[in-house]
């Protein structure tokens, strides 16, 4: 009988982290072997981890998930990352799935969906809900031009944290967020907050 195979769970939401940790647990293929409330814990355990899958949120505080994601593609470059994301953002899950992520999976999927993706990542299989690249002759939407981390910037914006907010969320420094926030204003053709919530408004994000 093959081993079970080890999942790290990492997700700053309690109720996400073990509600997901239960649906793992209830499987018999799958054990939990471990969770982290923030990227620092995970980088913590990183080199001394047994785990066949990582589940990595990008709204990770201390390190940020897409810093984390960088960090394990360097450190544990064979080590299966499945990005689970609460935005839904093609461009966004692009990028990570160029960068070698086993797969992109919005947190509205149903936990059946959920949990075969997360099956398939632990076992090495391809997981089947990579966003489509848009038609050639579609331009991008301001928004698909944001780097990951302006997108984790915008989306906290859209939550209503403060610069100074974003700032310790992310574990950045005031300025860092300052220079992300003029990038998304430009980006977006925004003048203020005001104007980025209005164009997430338009584009369906908000």
């Amino acid at each position: 009988m093959t081993r079970p195979r080890r999942i790290f769970i990492a997700d700053d939401h309690g109720i996400v982290r073990h509600g997901l940790a239960a649906l793992v647990s209830d499987s018999d293929d799958l054990i939990v072997a471990g969770l982290a409330a923030d990227g620092r814990a995970v980088l913590d355990a990183l080199d001394t981890a047994d785990w066949d899958l990582l589940v990595l949120d990008l709204n990770m505080p201390k390190v940020a998930g897409s810093e984390v994601f960088a960090e394990v593609r360097r450190r544990r470059p064979a080590l299966p990352v499945l990005i689970f994301s609460v935005h839904a953002h093609d461009a966004l899950a692009r990028d990570f799935l160029a960068n070698g992520a086993a797969g992109y999976l919005a947190k509205d999927l149903p936990p059946d969906e959920l949990l075969a993706a997360i099956r398939l990542a632990a076992h090495g299989a391809p997981v089947p809900r990579a966003p489509a690249d848009p038609p050639a002759d579609r331009p991008r939407a301001p928004h698909e031009t944001l780097s990951p981390r302006e997108y984790q910037v915008f989306a906290l914006v859209l939550a209503h944290l403060s610069p100074g907010e974003i700032a310790a969320r992310l574990d950045l420094g005031p300025s860092t967020v300052s220079t992300h926030l003029a990038r998304i204003r430009q980006k977006l053709g925004a003048r203020n907050v005001a104007d980025i919530v209005d164009y997430a408004h338009r584009a369906g994000l908000a």
